[in-house]
This record gives structure tokens, C-alpha cells and sequence, in this order.
């Protein structure tokens, strides 16, 4: 049983998926402080300089001067500031993942021909369909 774990952890893709999510957890820490320290100040300074990371109800009817006092104080709210900054890191984050498998799936997609008798797609630099195995010349 341990062999098989330990052959099942030196497979190149186990491996691939432990940096994936190593950098995809970086990266998602980056784009948090982007969207935190960089692109929401200016933002809320233009809506009449509004702290987006401030905003919430709260349900308890008591008044608190921000959301961190509210909390201390265990009264319920709702955070809708920082759900708005979430949303946007996430759409951020999505948008760069995209980017990511655009360009690699663009690097990895060879060009293709179509076999004159079988009209299957092979590579455009075979000389032999792989399908029906027909001569296809270049």
C-alpha cells in the first residue's frame, strides 16, 4: 500500500497540482492586496471616499463606529463591503487564470491538416494519416 502511495506521489502530475495550488494560493494573495490596498482606495475615494472594506448593516440595532467594533462586540452584521471586495478579487483572479490557459492552449494546439481520404485532422507535418494510414505527402 505504501509503494503505490509512494509511486502515486512521483507521478508528474501530482506534482504539477502541488504547485498549482502553491502558486495559485500566491497569486491569489497578490490580487487580494491589489484589489485591498490599490484599486479600492481610489475607487472609494471617487464615490465620496467610501471605505469598501468598512461597510456593513447591522443587525442588532446598537450603533458601532465601524465593522471591526461591531464584531467585537459579537453583534450580527452583514459585511457586504468586504463580499463586494471578494467579488472582485475573484473576478480578478478568474480573468488571469483565463489569460494563463489562453496563452498555453495556444502554444500546445500544432497545426493541422486534414487527410485528402479519410478528412481526419493529423499533424501538418505527417507524412502518413494516422487513421487510415494512407501516404499524405507534405
Amino acid at each position: 500500500m505504501f509503494g503505490e502511495f509512494r509511486q502515486f506521489l512521483q507521478r508528474g502530475n501530482v506534482l504539477a497540482l502541488a504547485v498549482a495550488v502553491v502558486l495559485g494560493v500566491a497569486f491569489g494573495a497578490v490580487v487580494a492586496s491589489f484589489v485591498n490596498d490599490i484599486l479600492m482606495p481610489p475607487i472609494g475615494l471617487a464615490l465620496g471616499r467610501v471605505d469598501f472594506s468598512n461597510l456593513y448593516v447591522n443587525l442588532s440595532g446598537q450603533h458601532y463606529e465601524s465593522l471591526a467594533a461591531a464584531r467585537k462586540a459579537g453583534a450580527p452584521v452583514i459585511a457586504y463591503g468586504v463580499f463586494i471586495n471578494a467579488v472582485i478579487n475573484f473576478v480578478l483572479i478568474a480573468f488571469g487564470v483565463f489569460l494563463v490557459v489562453r496563452v498555453v492552449n495556444r502554444s500546445m494546439l500544432a497545426p493541422t491538416k486534414s487527410c485528402p481520404y479519410c478528412q481526419s485532422a493529423i499533424s501538418a507535418a505527417a507524412t502518413r494519416c494516422p487513421q487510415c494510414t494512407s501516404e499524405v505527402g507534405k
